[in-house]
Parts: C-alpha cells; sequence; structure tokens
C-alpha cells in the first residue's frame, strides 16, 4: 500500500538473467505497477508480459470486483507494456491515456485498435475525483515518448523508470550501487532531458516518489534527486580512483594491481579496479563515472588495443562519458599500440583531460616500469 487508496501492484522477477538482454541482475528486478482507487480508477501502467499472471491476480484482488476506467501509460518498453493486450482482454472498456507518440509506438508492439485513447500532452490532467493526475512530458528519459505522471492530491509523483534500480523488492541490498548501475546503463546518454526533468520537478511539491522498477521512495527524497542532479550532469560523485585494465598475459593486470597499491600508499581515499575481461562491464562503467579519475591500462593487440578494453571504451563514449582526467598504461613487446588507439577513441569524447604523464611497459613488469608508475601514482594524487 503506497496510501490508503494507491495500492502496490507490481511483481518481482527473480528468474531473469540478462534484463534487457545485457545486464546481469544477480537478484532479479521488480516491474512495478500502481492503481489509484477514487470515484474513477487509473492503473498506472503494466508489467513484462513474463509475469503477466502474476500481475493480473495482483490487479483483480486490488479491484475488489470493480473493473479500471483508465490505464496509463507512461513507458511503451515492453518491460512495462508487453502485458497491455492482455490487460485490455480482461478488462475491455478500460481507456488507455498516453500522448501522441505513446500510441504511435504502441502501434509497433500490439496489432489492436488504440480510437479509444485518450491522448494528453504537457499540462493536461485528468480528474479522476479527489485524485487529479498531471501529465508531464519527459521526452528522451530514456525513450521518446516516456511521460511522468503526478497526482496533487496525494502528491506523488509516477518517475516511470527515473529514479529506479535492478533488483527484486525483496532483494537485501543498497539502493544508491544498484540505481547508479541502473542509471549510467540506462539511462545515462541522456544528462541534458534529464536536467530538464529535474527542473519540472523542482516545482512539485513530491512527497512519494513510484517508479516502474526497484522500491517506492518515501523518506529523504532529497538524497534521491540529488543523486540524479549529480549523476545527469556528469560530475564526480566520489573522491577516488578508477582502475580499468584488459591484459593479454597476466603483466598489464600486474602493473594496474601495483599501481592501486601505491595510489593508496599515496593517500588515495578509495581506488576501485576491474578487469575488463571478467568483471561485470556494466559495474565498471558505473565505476568510470563515479570517480573523477581513471586509469586504463591495456595490452597491445593487432596493432591497436585489447577488444575488451575497446569496448568498453566505446561503452562510456556512447554513455556520453565527459568531464574526467584519465591516465593511460600499456603493454606491447615488440610494438606497443594501446595508448595511441585509446587516445584516439578518447579524444572523441567531451572534456576529457588526458594525463601527460603515461606507461609503456615492454612485457613483464620490472624495476623501471614501477618508477614510472610511482610517477603516474604521484600526478593522480596531487
Amino acid at each position: 500500500m503506497i496510501t490508503d487508496d494507491i495500492l502496490y501492484l507490481g511483481v518481482n522477477d527473480r528468474e531473469i538473467d540478462l534484463f534487457e538482454g545485457q545486464y546481469v541482475v544477480p537478484n532479479g528486478i521488480s516491474y512495478n505497477s500502481y492503481v489509484i482507487l477514487d470515484d474513477k480508477i487509473a492503473v498506472m501502467d503494466t508489467v513484462d508480459e513474463r509475469k503477466k499472471e502474476d500481475y493480473l491476480a495482483n490487479l483483480e484482488g486490488a479491484l475488489g470486483g470493480k473493473s479500471p476506467d483508465y490505464l496509463v501509460v507512461s513507458h511503451v518498453e515492453p518491460d512495462h507494456a508487453s502485458s497491455i493486450d492482455a490487460f485490455l482482454q480482461k478488462y475491455p472498456n478500460t481507456r488507455l491515456v498516453g500522448n501522441a507518440k505513446t500510441f504511435q509506438m504502441l502501434a509497433l508492439y500490439f496489432d489492436r485498435n488504440f480510437d479509444n485513447a485518450l491522448v494528453v500532452k504537457e499540462g493536461d490532467t485528468l480528474s479522476l475525483g479527489k485524485h487529479v493526475l498531471h501529465f508531464i512530458m519527459t521526452p528522451m528519459v530514456h525513450w521518446p515518448e516516456v511521460m511522468f505522471t503526478y497526482d496533487s492530491f496525494a502528491k506523488v509523483l509516477f518517475s516511470a523508470d527515473a529514479f529506479g534500480k535492478f533488483g527484486a523488492l525483496d532483494a537485501d541490498e543498497d539502493w544508491t550501487c544498484e540505481a547508479r548501475r541502473y542509471y549510467f546503463n540506462i539511462v545515462g546518454k541522456f544528462g541534458m532531458p534529464v536536467q530538464t526533468v529535474l527542473k519540472k520537478a523542482a516545482a512539485l511539491d513530491i512527497q512519494i516518489i513510484c517508479p516502474l522498477h526497484g522500491p517506492v521512495l518515501k523518506e529523504n527524497l532529497s538524497y534521491y534527486l540529488d543523486k540524479y542532479q549529480i549523476w545527469s550532469s556528469y560530475e564526480p560523485e566520489s573522491e577516488g580512483i578508477f582502475i580499468a585494465y584488459a591484459s593479454l598475459h597476466g603483466n598489464t593486470a600486474v602493473a594496474a594491481r601495483k599501481l592501486q597499491e601505491l595510489l593508496t600508499a599515496n593517500g588515495c581515499p578509495k581506488v576501485a579496479i576491474a578487469d575488463l575481461a571478467r568483471d561485470d562491464m556494466a559495474e565498471a562503467l558505473e565505476d568510470a563515472f563515479r570517480y573523477g579519475k581513471i586509469v586504463l591500462a591495456a595490452s597491445s593487440y593487432n596493432g591497436g588495443v585489447m577488444p575488451f578494453m575497446e569496448d568498453f571504451l566505446h561503452h562510456l563514449k556512447g554513455k556520453n562519458y565527459q568531464k574526467r582526467t584519465v591516465a593511460l598504461i600499456e603493454n606491447g613487446s615488440w610494438a606497443p599500440s594501446a595508448n595511441k588507439t585509446m587516445r584516439e577513441i578518447l579524444s572523441q569524447m567531451k572534456d576529457i583531460h588526458i594525463l601527460e604523464t603515461s606507461v609503456t611497459i615492454k612485457g613483464a613488469v620490472k624495476d623501471a616500469d614501477i618508477k614510472e608508475l610511482e610517477t603516474l601514482a604521484a600526478a593522480l594524487t596531487e
């Protein structure tokens, strides 16, 4: 129960292994839906069809024999909208509510007529009785049709994918870590649209945030809003350095671990490290955005750089990576090429400062290489 007359209808999915076919979710995911019980009844979104039977059972129990008047569709992505057809088969007189782009995109997924739809735009309202829904267009957070709905009576913001996180609702895990990984991998590219939405949200009296994934947020909302402000402006969140490495025969990994030791000894408050061949790429991307400085250490490969590092850099570029200081370490026994390739990819990103101090290793890490790593550690911790 969210309030006396706003109920939670969502479901946990503990069987899913990859969210959106690419993100590891060891604790599953939740698909959230809500119902507002008033003179008119409005359901806020559906869930992934993977869990439609559980969802429809939850809905039937909440309605107590009544039928919904409206189904508000805030986001057409299938993890929220693929149960719409099953919903309408069960409640055929329900009127769908969305914006013009909502119904253009629904037509891509469903071969059915939406002539009975209520098409809304920015600033439109829908009265359910004492609850009044205000529609806020939020394009590219993170699809073009996305919209928020604000209930001015209950002071509840239905925020679509914003403020969501990975993990089922019964998972015992920190909100910030999995919300950060969720944000940068799914929404991260669209910082400017998120900033626009935050300005709109600042004008509302919000007491509760109901996202489409993760827990309902009721306390200390300024904390979550501040996190989104930091993340969407691409500013570093935590003091520290992130080392990402891709090692061909293990020598580059030795250099990366040695640098981690040196940075810690130099007083760096946090040194995170990831093996790009083995660790979760989505978590590596999360850490790259979390800290203000990053070290890229990679073996040379086919006249370029190890594929895992190249893939990681293209992920960063695709998520609008910017405003960071970067240091480079390469290894190449006969023709070092990694630093050159990494520089070329980094040059395509915005506001990236590459340290002049870099390290080139040829084969195993030797005493002279450790001296260079010490110089690099000093430059990073000035």
